[in-house]
């Protein structure tokens, strides 16, 4: 493997923590879907080497976001919840969307990705960005996705288009591109957004964008189009041809729900994680029934894309290739993964093969090195918090 690629044995799992029960006027049961560190967070809190604080999306029916604490992690070996410590709340809950064009149309099945940056360009503090998407984005929920808020969760702005993009390529997972890497390959574009939808609507593996909001006003106007720069893009099955161009070993029953764009001082890698499908695919039920259209009533609901078998896991992308994306050496659907961790061992609450979401969001502290991910339903149904180290 080359020296500056960020290898699988470079991250070090150091422990999970526990969610609050009381945050305001939603919960951490059935969340996780985006989280954001926040370097700036937490400035009173413990010497004990985990600064900052993160904002995370609580509850799927609500979408609120709240802000809470990062207590030093412990490792259970005996993955005991009574062992591991609790993040207190900082903000409580707030509907940082309501108002914002019309993103309160997307109610099930909702997406979101969520990322902070330092102030760029003319702002004068530092933003809390956002993006929204919805299962089917057909009739009122075919309308901009991206927006901003302040860290305080007030002063929310938007919404914002993604270039002529498809809305199901861009709007579940946000994170920051660093900035040595942005001002040669993507100049005044730091954030990276995407999405994965199953079935392959966003192309049959996770879709990057790089953009700048700040570049187009302070904030956009309502509808703006922000410039976008793709990083990542294999080919849809909802407005492709075959032959497509796929991700290796890919499944329409994968999820891709979280990632960061990870250094060190001399290794990264852009990582995507989520729950992977291994062994045979299939559309119809679990127990490897297949369905075709016209399809029969599904009084369990458990109809869709399927897999053998599910794994969590960690992809890891090299930076270069994405590099020679943005300067047109390569096509967006070339790049590959060129290692991935399977975390399932770390995990609470795997309790089958064929059990899907295994974990949700994730975000990085590049000033400390750690990376932070959602198990949802975990602890009862709330979210834990996962924590790795970063060498």
């Amino acid at each position: 493997m080359p020296a500056a690629r960020l290898a699988p044995a470079d991250l070090v799992y150091e422990g999970a923590f526990r969610l609050p029960d009381d945050a305001g006027a939603s919960t951490w049961e059935w969340a996780g879907e985006a989280m954001a560190y926040y370097p700036d967070g937490d400035p009173d809190g413990p010497a004990d080497g985990y600064p900052g604080s993160i904002f995370g999306v609580g509850h799927d029916w609500a979408m609120m976001v709240s802000e809470f604490s990062i207590p030093a992690p412990v490792n259970s070996a005996g993955k005991s919840l009574n062992e591991l410590p609790t993040a207190q709340t900082l903000r409580p809950f707030t509907d940082v969307r309501a108002g914002v064009g019309s993103l309160n149309e997307f109610q099930e099945i909702v997406r979101v990705g969520m990322e902070y940056l330092p102030r760029q360009g003319s702002q004068a503090s530092g933003k809390l960005y956002l993006c929204w998407g919805a299962h089917f984005h057909d009739g009122a929920q075919h309308t901009a996705t991206h927006m901003w808020c302040e860290p305080d969760l007030t002063g929310s702005r938007g919404a914002w288009w993604v270039g002529d993009h498809s809305l199901y390529s861009v709007n579940d997972y946000m994170f920051e591109i660093p900035a040595s890497w942005a001002a040669r390959y993507t100049p005044g574009l730091r954030l990276a957004t995407g999405r994965f939808r199953d079935g392959g609507w966003s192309g049959q593996g996770p879709a990057l964008f790089a953009i700048g909001p700040w570049n187009h006003g302070n904030p956009p106007a309502n509808n703006a189009v922000l410039n976008a720069t793709p990083l990542l893009l294999y080919s849809s099955t909802a407005t492709d041809e075959p032959p497509y161009h796929t991700m290796h070993n890919y499944h329409h029953a994968d999820e891709w729900t979280g990632g960061a764009w990870v250094t060190t001082a001399e290794k990264s890698a852009v990582i995507f994680v989520g729950t992977k499908g291994t062994g045979d695919c299939w559309y119809g039920l679990p127990d490897g029934s297949v369905w075709e259209e016209p399809y029969p009533d599904d009084p369990l609901n458990q109809r869709g894309w399927w897999s053998t078998g599910f794994a969590g896991r960690m992809l890891f992308y090299d930076p270069d290739d994405l590099a020679a994306v943005a300067r047109g050496a390569m096509q967006p659907w070339e790049p590959q993964p060129y290692a991935t961790l399977d975390i399932d061992q770390h995990l609470y609450q795997v309790t089958g093969p064929q059990q899907k979401y295994h974990v949700r969001a994730m975000c990085f502290d590049r000033a400390n090195g750690r990376l932070y991910l959602f198990e949802p339903l975990a602890d009862g149904d709330k979210s834990l918090v996962h924590c790795w180290s970063v060498r």
